[in-house]
Parts: C-alpha cells; structure tokens; sequence
C-alpha cells in the first residue's frame, strides 16, 4: 500500500511541477511584454495575470510540498543514479530559466512595427495560455481519478483563469492586427483594397438577385403550366358530360 501510495503522489508531483515549470517561465515573459505593451487596456490585463502567474506558481509550490515533493523549474527529471541525476536536473533548470530570461530581449526584437511587436506577442500568449490549459485539465483529470480533490479543485480555479486570459487574447489579437494595417499597409493601397471588396460583393449581390429573379420566373411557369392543364382537364371532363347527355337524349327519342 506504501509503494502505491507512493506512486500516486510522485505522479501528481510530476505533473503539479510541470505546470509550476512553466509558471515561472511566464512570470520572466509577462514582464518583458508588460514593458512593451503600448495600449493601456492591454498592459493592464498583462499586469493583472502576471499577479494571478506568480499567485499560481506560490499555489502549486504549496501543493507539491503537501504532497511530500519539491519545485523544480525543469518537467522531467534526469534518470540516473541519485546524485548524477539530481546534479544534471539542477543544471536543467538553471538552463530553462536562462532561456526564459533571454526571450524577453528577443521578443522585442520582432516585428517590423509597434503593433505587430505586440500582436507576435500576443498569439505567443495566446500560445502559452492554451498550453497551461492543458496542463491545469491533465492535473485535474489526473487527481479527480486519484481522488485528489484538493489538487483537483486548485488545478480547476487555474484553468479558469487561463481560459479568461486565452479569451481576452483571441478578442486583442483582430484588433492589433487591424492596427498593424493600419500603420504599415499605405492608405492607397488600403482604399483600392476596400474599393475592390465593395465590387466584388456588389456583383455577388447582383447575381445573387438574379439568380432569385430567374428561380421565381421558373417557379411561375411552372404554376401557369400546371393551372393550364389543369383548366384543359376541366374543359376535357366538362366535354365529355355534354357529349354523354347528347347520347342519351337521342337514345331517348328514338325509343319514342
């Protein structure tokens, strides 16, 4: 039962140090984009996640430490021998936090504006959200299967609020991406863009009524049709009454 117990703990551990890996991986991200963001809304709504980030990264610490483990900034853990192991996931780490730290300066390194600075920055976001999403959805699968209800409940309150931030984001990115248009895209180049759209929906608009035109014509004479034969088979019936009357009145006086 110790040895199960036991399993069932190094999982979740492994798992809750995965998404706490990546917490302070975005913890390093969020500030270098906080500093490049130009539009207040949007380096408000960084500043409020960097705080739910780091608020997350104190969460899982906690949990993993319940659970009788310790962070580490690396996923996985180096197989091994005990201290060769423990010495290589130590130099991991120290790497991924290094490379954490560099991409600041290189993210604002791209972009050939303002805007598409922060739209590139946005969809990484956008990214890293949806794979905390995933992280936060296999740690509460995992620890509602485990009955784990604490982990699960603390993986579900992160999720959310990784939803609420992807979701914030999908609406940003149209926008930063109508101002990158904007500001790179000459305003000739944009008029003659729009002024072909319009053509182009106003002829599909034409044919679109026409096509309507010509199903109603068809669809009225094929109604006319069908009321002329219908009034020849009246006159046909009505015909062929008169004819049998006729028959059986000089049936009638030749009888006399």
């Amino acid at each position: 039962m110790a040895d199960e117990q036991s399993t069932r703990d190094a999982k979740l551990i492994q798992y809750l140090n995965e998404a706490y890996g990546k917490e302070k991986e975005l913890e390093t991200a969020l500030q270098a984009h906080i500093r490049m963001a130009k539009r207040p809304p949007y380096k408000k709504r960084l500043q409020d996640h960097l705080k739910e980030t780091k608020a997350q990264s104190k969460g899982l610490e906690k949990r993993i430490k319940a659970l009788g483990g310790k962070t580490e900034r690396t996923p996985v853990s180096v197989p091994g021998p005990a201290a060769a192991a423990e010495a290589a996931t130590a130099v991991t780490a120290a790497a991924t936090k290094t490379l954490a730290a560099a991409k600041g300066p290189l993210h604002a390194l791209r972009g050939t504006g303002e805007n598409e600075k922060q739209l590139k920055n946005a969809k990484t976001e956008l990214w890293n959200e949806y794979e905390e999403i995933g992280n936060y959805t296999a740690i509460e699968t995992l620890a509602d299967s485990l009955n784990d209800a604490e982990t699960a409940k603390l993986a579900r309150e992160y999720r959310r609020q990784e939803e609420r931030m992807a979701a914030f984001l999908l609406k940003l990115i149209p926008t930063l991406t109508k101002a990158v248009v904007t500001e790179e895209v000459p305003a000739a180049e944009r008029r003659a863009a729009r002024a072909a759209t319009a053509t182009a929906r106003a002829r599909s608009t034409r044919s679109a009524a026409a096509s309507r035109s010509r199903s109603a014509a068809s669809a009225g004479a094929t109604g006319s049709s069908r009321a002329a034969a219908a009034r020849s088979g009246s006159r046909a019936k009505s015909g062929s009454g008169t004819s049998r009357a006729t028959r059986s009145r000089s049936t009638r006086a030749s009888s006399s």
